[in-house]
């Protein structure tokens, strides 16, 4: 695809038989899918069936030429035809016209403006609420015409008179609607490969076959009469009110319905985005055109953007020639639309405004809880009319976004230590006051209080509602303690400070994995993290870190867990024994994102196993790996080493960085296997020197030892557990799994 308008229309050599290859035979795909929905939306619409295809040669080569969509077809779309059908009974067909030229020199500024990324802001739910809305109207009042009856006025009284329209109509007119009908269904359900010509034209080529036939008495459309209504525009006669209004809706609903359907189509093809100001303009353009030319407004249509894609067009050019087949079908082959049964293109209209209530868009809506706005949308599009529809649609959308902006959550909990523990998040605003209130007053009397304020908003009505509070449970005996986790509403409007002009992001929590020394709390501001009477003053002096930390867990941790931690307070069940180095830097639950419950842990210096009836063994590790595998049943067993480790390197040292006869020169005697296999093992050139080179070793080694203790070489040879060494690179901060023993070596 080009990069603009001039080199996707260029015909270069290089292009050419990509065009000639996919968009040729997309091109005749689409021109088949819209010669018979051009027609079924100008008769929906109340218009000479030539406006119809009229807009659709405009929609194809004008819109396709300039558009910021290169693969979106445009024409007459069936969104639009309620607003034109009232806009024809209200000022005249060739009014209407003019009222379209002028809609589209509305959009070709707004586009000029740049301004169509702001139809975006619609809500997806009271367009699509719309469409249904006006599906609903034209399935309702087609109907009728298939029944062999003539619509009525407002889909109420089509809604009442059906059940007569069944009971008193039998005629042929019925038995086109419904071959019609079902062709078209079943034309959708065949594999994609046997869809060799579109579903619409299958059907009316049905219909118009078998009625020819039979010679069934059905009413045939009559191009001629079309022809004469066909004239250059006027200027509408009326309130200039109400034609102010037209030109408005009818520019910005086929203005949004395009844009959307630009956004839509991006997401089925591979290639460049829409410039959707560029494509705002090229309806405005198309408009003014087929408004002059007396054509029906065009708009982008997803129905025939689909087909165009799904048939393999690659550039604009696809457009460009379905709109010229049009032309050509309607100079040399306008004679055999008078062969198409009346009530055929009345049932494809039917089988049209159906589709339109895509139950898709229901379901995606459900998640983001918008269906009301979708049901409210349509049941007014249905009920009222079109604009009354959208207008109610818009004011839901807008009071639920409203809420949701305003919306407060207030947690009040009791903690087992006698305190009560308040979580208020969300915006805190007057309209929360009354939920507020109401769960500040449940806290007891002299109760400590820990008010949690996680809110990126507070107006005057909250802050007056939160500090009276405070100041009435103080005076009653109890405390009340506050942390603000976002920007500090609270503190700087109880100062007198200037507050925040508006709502602010939220900003980066404190890591749970963040040393001490990186949190953004300080030691001068420990102690306002949780209330003095619950920590003693000389274990506040003798660890602020450690106890800062604990508090935090109290505070942002401990509810999470709580309900877990006790599922497993009497029993512990873990699938690992993880040995691993006393080695500050290495988390074990960090680097394998475990939690409580999984690791049964055993650290020491250097990550060493002793061997079993060494002659200076250590019952602390022996005792962990027989509780591990003969009570707790381990499933694995891992040993995890990791860089620049210091036990590593007063090994490698020969032992000069220790104290000879100290307990750690002691415990370094059992690396002494670990060194001798260094001594006899070449670089692979993994390791980063002799010392990582050791390090890594060391790992394997380990697990050689673990082998020695009987009832782990057991369950090793029968498959019972698995024997796993990792390497952590603390540089890299990444965890390698370093080659495992085979089980069928012996233990050494």
């Amino acid at each position: 695809m080009g990069t603009d308008t001039k080199s996707d229309t260029a015909l270069t050599k290089s292009n050419i038989s990509s065009v000639l290859r996919y968009d040729l035979p997309a091109s005749l795909v689409v021109f088949l899918v819209a010669v018979p929905l051009s027609l079924g939306i100008a008769i929906a619409s109340g218009a000479p069936l030539v406006a119809g295809l009229i807009a659709g040669v405009v929609g194809g080569v004008v819109a396709g030429f300039l558009g910021g969509s290169v693969v979106q077809v445009s024409g007459p779309a069936a969104g639009l035809s309620l607003v034109v059908a009232d806009l024809v009974m209200t000022y005249g067909w060739r009014a209407t016209c003019m009222i379209t030229l002028l809609a589209g020199a509305l959009q070709l500024l707004l586009g000029v403006f740049r301004v169509a990324r702001s139809a975006l802001a619609v809500s997806p739910a009271v367009v699509h609420g719309m469409l249904a809305g006006v599906g609903v109207v034209i399935a309702l009042s087609q109907l009728h015409v298939v029944l062999g009856g003539s619509p009525q006025r407002s889909a109420i009284e089509n809604l009442i008179e059906l059940p007569q329209q069944i009971i008193d109509n039998h005629n042929h007119a019925v038995f086109v609607g419904l071959l019609t009908i079902t062709v078209l269904v079943a034309s959708t359900r065949l594999p994609q490969q046997l869809r060799i010509i579109p579903a619409p034209l299958t059907a009316l080529l049905a219909a118009s076959v078998t009625a020819w036939a039979f010679d069934w008495d059905v009413t045939r459309i009559d191009l001629s009469k079309s022809l004469s209504e066909w004239a250059s525009p006027v200027w509408p006669q009326g309130d200039w009110h109400g034609i102010i209004a037209a030109v408005m809706l009818v520019a910005l609903l086929a203005g949004v319905e395009s844009l959307l359907c630009s956004v839509a189509t991006d997401k089925l093809h591979d290639g460049k985005r829409s410039d959707l100001d560029k494509e705002l303009t090229a309806q405005g353009v198309a408009n003014m055109v087929t408004g002059a030319l007396g054509g029906l407004p065009v708009a982008g249509v997803i129905v025939r953007s689909t087909a165009n894609v799904r048939a393999g067009a690659r550039s604009r050019w696809s457009t460009i020639m379905h709109g010229f087949w049009i032309l050509v079908f309607a100079v040399f082959l306008g004679w055999t639309i008078t062969l198409i049964p009346m009530e055929a293109l009345a049932a494809l209209l039917v089988f049209i405004g159906i589709q339109m209530v895509n139950m898709g868009h229901l379901r995606n809506l459900r998640g983001h809880g918008e269906i009301p706005v979708y049901v409210i949308t349509m049941a007014g599009v249905v009920l009222l009319g079109l604009a009354e529809g959208v207008l109610l649609g818009l004011i839901l959308a807008a009071l639920l976004a409203l809420r949701r902006l305003t919306w407060v959550t207030v947690q009040v909990t009791p903690e087992p230590d006698g305190h009560w523990r308040v979580l208020i998040g969300g915006s805190l605003t007057f309209l929360g006051v009354p939920t507020l209130t109401s769960q500040l007053h449940s806290i007891p009397a002299g109760a400590a209080v820990e008010l949690d304020l996680n809110i990126d908003f507070m107006d005057n009505a909250a802050f007056e509602a939160v500090h009276a509070w405070r100041h009435e449970h103080e005076r009653g005996g109890g405390t009340v303690d506050i942390d603000e986790i976002h920007d500090e509403w609270y503190a700087m409007a109880a100062s007198g400070a200037r507050m925040f002009p508006a709502k602010t992001p939220p900003r980066a929590p404190d890591r749970w994995w963040l040393p001490w020394s990186h949190r953004r709390y300080s030691r001068a501001s420990e102690n306002s993290l949780v209330p003095a009477q619950h920590v003693p003053a000389e274990d506040a002096r003798a660890a602020p870190d450690l106890l800062a930390g604990a508090r935090e867990f109290h505070r942002r941790t401990a509810p999470l867990i709580r309900p877990l931690m006790h599922e497993m307070a009497r029993k512990q069940d873990p699938s690992h024994l993880f040995i691993t180095c006393a080695d500050s830097r290495l988390v074990p639950n960090l680097i394998t994102a475990s939690g409580p419950g999984d690791l049964f842990t055993v650290r020491n210096i250097g990550n060493l196993v002793p061997r079993k009836g060494s002659a200076h063994s250590d019952d602390s590790v022996a005792a962990a790996i027989e509780y591990a595998t003969n009570v707790l049943s381990v499933r694995t067993i891992t040993v995890c080493g990791h860089s620049g480790c210091g036990a590593m390197a007063a090994l490698l040292s020969g032992g000069e960085k220790t104290v000879e006869g100290s307990a750690l020169s002691r415990w370094l005697r059992h690396g002494h296997h670990s060194l001798a296999q260094f001594v006899t093992t070449e670089s692979d050139g993994a390791d980063d020197g002799p010392l990582d080179r050791l390090c890594r070793v060391n790992v394997t080694q380990q697990l050689e030892n673990l082998r020695t203790y009987p009832q782990v070489d057991e369950r090793f040879r029968s498959g019972d557990l698995e024997l796993v060494g990792a390497y952590f690179d603390i540089s890299t901060a990444r965890v390698h799994i370093l080659q495992s023993p085979p089980i069928s070596a012996g233990p050494p």
